[in-house]
């Protein structure tokens, strides 16, 4: 199993500078905090399965697209970016971890998406599960209680989708869909 703490490190001060100035939805926290919580996620579940029948294939995929998931969503920079920087599977995953304004409303774009992550290979849906586990902490105080409850019902369609790639994380984000918001 190959790990590269160099490209790790590549792919964290990447993420860094392009969410520079961002902070996490009703609060003043950094948003490369989000980022990060989503690679640690990720992280365990690889450290998880190390030892099984089961071992994540490609660790450095996943954790790359862990740190560079929402860079092309949130700000001005490109898949083609992500490409040259840190090559083609790493642009396609990030690119169907981002939901595309032009397919509707939002869940058309979140069924896009889901449509886009499980053409990728099985450490790409293990990021959006990792993201939808740390997106699902306490809601912003001005999300309304219909938003909260459509957060919800999305975070189950996401289990719903993704949850075979893995076990770990399928698990962890029935616990945290169970207590959200109650």
């Amino acid at each position: 199993m190959p790990w590269s703490p160099d490209a790790w490190h590549e792919a964290w001060e990447f993420a860094c500078a392009a969410h520079r100035g961002q902070t996490l939805p009703g609060s003043d926290l950094p948003y490369e905090g989000h980022v990060a919580a989503v690679a640690m996620e990720v992280a365990r579940a690889i450290a998880l399965r190390a030892d099984t029948d089961a071992p994540v294939e490609h660790p450095d995929l996943a954790i790359a697209c862990a740190l560079l998931h929402d860079v092309v969503e949130d700000t001005a920079i490109t898949a083609d970016t992500i490409a040259e920087r840190f090559g083609s599977e790493v642009a396609r995953g990030v690119a169907a971890l981002s939901k595309d304004p032009s397919v509707g409303d939002k869940p058309a774009q979140m069924l896009d998406s889901l449509t886009r992550i499980r053409e990728c290979p099985p450490e790409v849906w293990m990021v959006k599960l990792g993201d939808r586990i740390h997106n699902l902490r306490a809601p912003p105080h001005y999300w309304t209680p219909a938003k909260i409850l459509a957060y919800r019902e999305e975070a189950k369609q996401i289990h719903a989708a993704l949850a075979d790639a893995c076990p770990v994380l399928g698990a962890r984000l029935l616990e945290r869909i169970a207590g959200y918001a109650t």
